[in-house]
């Protein structure tokens, strides 16, 4: 209350009042709505896109809830089953979207090892070179 006037949280309300109201959607879309049939061969295919949609989230609103502490570990699980998912099926021929996917959705990255000493040493030597003495 600020002033007589009561201050009200700025937003829409939130879609689901519990974390168990929103784990029952979510399960749902993972029993039927994330299986992909393709000919006779049915493929479970979980996306957050589509996880979102499911939830009639946008895929943002998704990332938002993830911050909300009572939803956290609900949207944690949902997003670690679509990661397994995903990694899963790196074993496959083609896989560079499925990388992308993982990088952007679940914070994968390459990893390259560099040894900053020698590139220090390296940097030392080619100013040696230009300047012809050795910094100071």
């Amino acid at each position: 209350k600020y002033k007589g006037v009561i201050l009200m949280p700025a937003g829409q309300p939130q879609k689901y009042k519990t974390p168990e109201e929103m784990q029952t959607v979510i399960n749902k879309y993972f029993e039927t709505d994330a299986w992909i049939e393709e000919g006779e061969k049915k493929e479970f295919r979980p996306t957050i896109s589509g996880l979102a949609y499911a939830l009639d989230f946008t895929t943002q609103s998704l990332r938002n809830y993830e911050f909300k502490e009572e939803y956290f570990s609900t949207v944690k699980r949902a997003k670690q089953i679509v990661e397994q998912a995903l990694e899963s099926r790196l074993y496959g021929n083609n896989v560079t979207g499925l990388i992308f996917n993982l990088k952007c959705n679940f914070g994968w990255k390459d990893n390259q090892e560099t040894d900053k000493t020698s590139e220090v040493d390296a940097l030392i030597k080619a100013f040696a070179a230009l300047s012809g003495k050795l910094p100071v």
